[in-house]
């Protein structure tokens, strides 16, 4: 059974769409600290501690140039994305370390490594913003440490590094800007959905027995220069 967790409805929403079977839509906000301890725990009750947790929650919605940027948006973005991800894989690399096995795959991003190349993102457009870069490298640091702690209780922890996978919306509004994109990729294209799952059930799986504490990248080449 696969457990699907999301803000209420949009798990069904998801499930339907795809026609997932044997997946369960769980309803939680995961910034609620006291409410997804609770549901996690729940749900390992219930259905047994995972085989593995791929975990892509995030929050960063200022949007804002350096020179905008509040110091209670900064704060506010590192801790709704980086404290919710701590305490649920605290939680669920616990019970997975008490049995033996697990694996946890985290989500980073291009922009968790280097900079934005500010040479792309043309007015209108800003770049992205320095608190989702800091929190998303703040994700690979934590990935690192939670490796170790856990290693020797054969739980592994990892990271899928995505480079620009620009959604459909972007594609068609700003299609001189998914040019500039494709530029600054070693394949001069942009990335496609499925093309993350792969990467991702890799490293959830067995075929990765002896990978962690390590960033994939899935970047078109993005980091290589």
């Amino acid at each position: 059974t696969t457990l699907c967790f999301d803000l209420p409805g949009r798990a069904e929403a998801t499930i339907a769409d795809r026609r997932l079977n044997h997946t369960v839509a769980v309803s939680c906000d995961l910034s609620d600290l006291e409410a997804q301890r609770e549901i996690v725990g729940r749900m390992m009750d219930k259905y047994g501690v995972p085989d593995g947790v791929a975990h892509l929650t995030f929050a960063s919605s200022s949007g804002k140039r350096v020179e905008e940027l509040s110091t209670d948006d900064f704060s506010r973005t590192l801790t709704a994305s980086l404290t919710p991800t701590f305490d649920l894989c605290r939680q669920v690399g616990a019970r997975m370390a008490e049995r033996g096995h697990g694996s946890v795959v985290l989500f980073s991003s291009m922009y968790g490594v280097v900079s934005p190349d500010p040479g792309i993102y043309l007015p209108p457009m800003t770049p992205n913003p320095i608190d989702y870069g800091t929190a998303k490298a703040g994700l690979l640091q934590m990935m690192r440490y939670l490796s170790v702690h856990f290693g020797a209780s054969g739980v592994r922890f990892n990271c899928v590094t995505p480079g620009p996978f620009p959604n459909p919306g972007v594609q068609k509004a700003h299609p001189e800007f998914v040019d500039r994109l494709r530029g600054k990729t070693a394949l001069h294209r942009v990335g496609r959905n499925h093309e993350i799952v792969g990467p991702t059930l890799f490293l959830l799986s067995e075929g990765s027995s002896f990978v962690t504490g390590h960033s994939l990248a899935v970047d078109g080449g993005w980091t290589a220069w």
